[in-house]
C-alpha cells in the first residue's frame, strides 16, 4: 500500500511541476494582437496622390469695338487723348514733356529775336532809344556789337524759333500716328496663343551670277511661323 501511495505522490509531483513550467503566453498574444492591428492599419491607409490643377490656357480675342479712327481723331484734337483711349497712359506725359520743352525754346528764341531785331532797327536808323524805351537795356548791352553780328544773331534766333515750331507739329503728328498704330495693330487685331516657330537648317540656292567655287548652294537657317 505504501508503494502505491509513493507512486501516486510522485505522479502528482510531476503533474504540479509540469503545470508550474507552463509558459505565460498572455504577453505574446497581446503583442501579436498589436502587430496585427498595426499591419491592418498600415494596409488600409491609402496615400492621396497630389493632382496638379490644370491651368486654363489664355486666348486673346480682338476688340471689335475699338476704333483706330476714333483714336486718331482724339489725338489730333488733343495730344495724348488717343493714348488714353488706347489705355497707354504712360505715353501722355512723354508727349506733353516734349511739347513743353519745345514751347519753352519757342518763347526763349522769340524773345531774343525780338530784342536783337529792335536793336538792329535802332542801329539801322542811327537812332538811340530813350531810357524809358522797352529795349533800351538791350541796346546798351549790344552797343559794341557790329551791325553784321546783330543781323546774324537775328537770323539765328529766328531760325531756331521756326525749327521749334516745326518740332511741335512733328511731335503732334507722331502722337497721332502712334495712337492710330496702337489701336490698329494692338487692339483691333489679336495674337493668339496658337503660335509656333520652327527653326531648321537648309540650303540656299545662289543667284547664277554669284561666283562660288564650292557649289551653287550655301548653308542657311530656315525659320517657319505657323498659326493654328
Amino acid at each position: 500500500m505504501y508503494k502505491y501511495l509513493l507512486v501516486i505522490w510522485l505522479l502528482a509531483s510531476c503533474t504540479f511541476a509540469a503545470m508550474a513550467q507552463k509558459p505565460d503566453t498572455s504577453g505574446a498574444v497581446a503583442k501579436a494582437r498589436s502587430d496585427s492591428l498595426k499591419i491592418k492599419k498600415r494596409d488600409t491607409v491609402v496615400s492621396a496622390t497630389p493632382v496638379a490643377k490644370k491651368k486654363k490656357e489664355k486666348v486673346y480675342h480682338p476688340d471689335s469695338l475699338h476704333s483706330p479712327h476714333t483714336a486718331m481723331i482724339r489725338s489730333l484734337l488733343v495730344p495724348g487723348l488717343g493714348q488714353v483711349y488706347n489705355h497707354k497712359w504712360w505715353k501722355v506725359p512723354v508727349a506733353y514733356g516734349a511739347l513743353g520743352v519745345l514751347a519753352y525754346y519757342i518763347v526763349w528764341n522769340n524773345n531774343n529775336y525780338q530784342e536783337i531785331l529792335a536793336v538792329s532797327i535802332y542801329r539801322e536808323h542811327g537812332t538811340v532809344p530813350a531810357p524809358t524805351a522797352k529795349y533800351y537795356a538791350q541796346y546798351q548791352l549790344y552797343v559794341n556789337q557790329s551791325t553784321q553780328a546783330l543781323y546774324d544773331a537775328t537770323d539765328y534766333y529766328r531760325r531756331n524759333r521756326d525749327l521749334c515750331y516745326l518740332g511741335v507739329f512733328a511731335v503732334w503728328g507722331i502722337n497721332v500716328i502712334d495712337a492710330y498704330i496702337d489701336a490698329k495693330f494692338m487692339n483691333a487685331y489679336t495674337v493668339d496663343t496658337n503660335l509656333s516657330m520652327k527653326v531648321t537648317p537648309t540650303l540656299l540656292n545662289q543667284q547664277q551670277f554669284a561666283m562660288n567655287p564650292v557649289g551653287s548652294f550655301i548653308p542657311g537657317i530656315k525659320i517657319t511661323f505657323a498659326l493654328r
